[in-house]
């Protein structure tokens, strides 16, 4: 084994972009070989390297906010269940358990160990959305966790490079696409070996024994770039909350945020009850997301390590909507945990107001089930988003997703794998709150059911009772909308669309910030000349 060199600067920076760069690789490895739609065109995947001792300490650009964090927990119940020492090249563990995972049994998470020369050096991670998992699939409308499909304990896939035959049967006999589910299972599987091989390359090159030290100065730089961005915030406590729509009924999300010297804490006390739908929020994406929101409020250029988490505890009632366990479902936990995002900002707007956004109209997600026109099964997911928050200095970018980063999959390729044809997309005008600095339109998407068969529409809609808030005297976005024909739906439950009828989503508008009055003549023609706002309703809003 080499002898490990001393690091300086320049070879930390130069060494810790590689590692980054091998993650990106993994990642865009993935996006070519997956199945999923939601993988290879909305990104909704990460890739990991952990240093031996399970220290998260690169992570793939392409990677949405769920993934912050969730990872590290993840790994350590895999080596509780398979530790270190009865691993042996070749294995390969997966689970999607949500309580230790991501917070749903959607997201798949594959593990290879990584050995140099016979020892163990680290750890490949990818995680990626499966486009189904059985039971009633991606929806809200399961009361117990046993209805939302096929959860999985930790399980070796491979055991030296030999495939567990009996588990990909499982898979086959569970799901109802499974050559696209085996298929995306499988682009993981290559996906950790691609990044396993470049690692050990990377340590001969560098003439790396270990990644210890490496993994000991990212860890080490991140944490103090966290911690000084702490220190330069005021000391106190700030209290926020939010209310959620819960389908028939409503929770409020509360957070207490506590900074002290270089630390902060944040609290959920509060936060109401689970409900019998899946809605829920495991604890690992609730903390995910606080962590996302304070990473973009600290140290937003500091690429993804466990490092940049040291400096922050948060905590959430057990039972809560915020800490949801089993039997409490959670397939839709990005329904309600998307609004930690928006809570958290909302809550330290007072003090760092520069910082901040108005309130997003986040993403809405539905699934479809049904049969093509030839009769095959079809199961197909589809992301749309509403405007984004206003900002110092910014307008919201219209249709631009809040509280993650989804990319949005190509019209014709949704079309070809749903049996829907989209008639329009367009943007939703007068749909972005007013301020001086205006909030996103969100858009309008009609389709048309063009499969021949009846087919099952599960909504995951937020933002349908409870507007995206305007900040500092902006106004808020118009809610979010779901029409079959001429019927409103309530956004959140499983409605039939019929052969040849029409879905219409009005997708939300996001928040405005500061007071309208000073938003600039300028300003508001243009928003004319672009469709985002009608000559009447600028007249009224802005007194012009």
């Amino acid at each position: 084994m080499d002898t490990q060199p001393p690091l300086d600067a320049v070879d930390l920076s130069i060494m810790w972009d590689r590692l980054i760069s091998i993650t990106d690789e993994g990642s865009a490895a993935l996006i070519r070989s997956s199945f999923s739609t939601l993988v290879r065109d909305g990104y909704d995947l990460t890739v990991l390297i952990f240093d031996a001792k399970g220290r998260m300490i690169a992570q793939s650009a392409k990677c949405i906010p769920v993934f912050i964090g969730t990872a590290p927990v993840t790994l350590s119940h895999m080596l509780e269940k398979f530790s270190p020492e009865t691993l042996v090249p070749g294995d390969v563990v997966i689970s999607n358990d949500p309580v230790i995972g991501t917070g749903h049994m959607f997201d798949i998470a594959v593990m290879r160990p990584i050995y140099r020369e016979g020892t163990l050096v680290g750890y490949a991670m990818s995680i990626t959305h499966l486009p189904d998992i059985g039971g009633m699939g991606f929806s809200v409308s399961a009361t117990e966790i046993f209805h939302e499909g096929l959860r999985l304990p930790i399980w070796k896939l491979l055991s030296a490079g030999v495939v567990d035959q009996n588990l990909v049967d499982l898979f086959r006999m569970n799901v109802r696409v499974p050559e696209q589910v085996i298929g995306d299972i499988f682009a993981n599987v290559s996906c950790t070996e691609i990044v396993a091989r470049q690692v050990v390359d990377f340590m001969a090159e560098y003439r790396l024994g270990c990644l210890q030290p490496l993994a000991d100065a990212i860890l080490h730089n991140s944490d103090r770039a966290v911690r000084q961005a702490l220190e330069a915030m005021p000391d106190g406590t700030y209290r926020g909350s939010v209310n959620v729509e819960a389908l028939d009924e409503v929770r409020t999300l509360h957070c207490a945020i506590t900074k002290s010297g270089d630390t902060l804490d944040i609290d959920f006390e509060g936060t109401g009850p689970c409900v019998r739908a899946g809605i829920n929020v495991p604890f690992s994406y609730t903390r995910a997301m606080a962590l996302y929101a304070i990473k973009c409020l600290t140290t937003p250029t500091i690429p993804n390590n466990e490092g940049a988490m040291l400096a922050i505890t948060i905590r959430a009632p057990s039972g809560s909507i915020l800490n949801a366990l089993p039997p409490s479902p959670s397939a839709g936990r990005h329904t309600i945990g998307h609004f930690v995002f928006p809570l958290i900002l909302n809550t330290l707007a007072e003090i760092l107001p520069d910082g901040v956004s108005a309130e997003a109209g986040l993403v809405d997600v539905l699934t479809f089930q049904g049969q093509q026109p030839d009769g095959t099964a079809m199961s197909a997911s589809y992301a749309c988003t509403g405007g984004f928050g206003g900002s110092q200095g910014l307008d919201g970018h219209p249709a631009l997703p809040g509280s993650t980063n989804i990319g949005r999959t190509p019209i014709e390729t949704f079309e070809a794998g749903s049996g829907l044809t989209v008639l329009c997309k367009e943007l939703r005008t007068d749909s972005g709150g007013a301020g001086e600095f205006a909030g996103g339109a969100g858009q309008v998407i009609r389709m048309r059911n063009d499969s021949g068969h009846d087919m099952r529409v599960f909504s995951m809609a937020n933002r349908t009772l409870f507007p995206a808030k305007g900040l500092f005297g902006g106004g808020d976005g118009a809610p979010r909308e779901h029409w079959i024909d001429d019927l409103r739906l309530s956004g959140q439950g499983m409605n039939t669309l019929a052969p040849d009828g029409i879905l219409t989503l009005k997708e939300a508008g996001g928040g405005g910030y500061g007071d309208p009055a000073r938003r600039t003549p300028d300003a508001i023609s243009e928003d004319i000349a672009r469709g985002f706002l009608s000559e009447g309703v600028a007249r009224q809003r802005y007194r012009r």
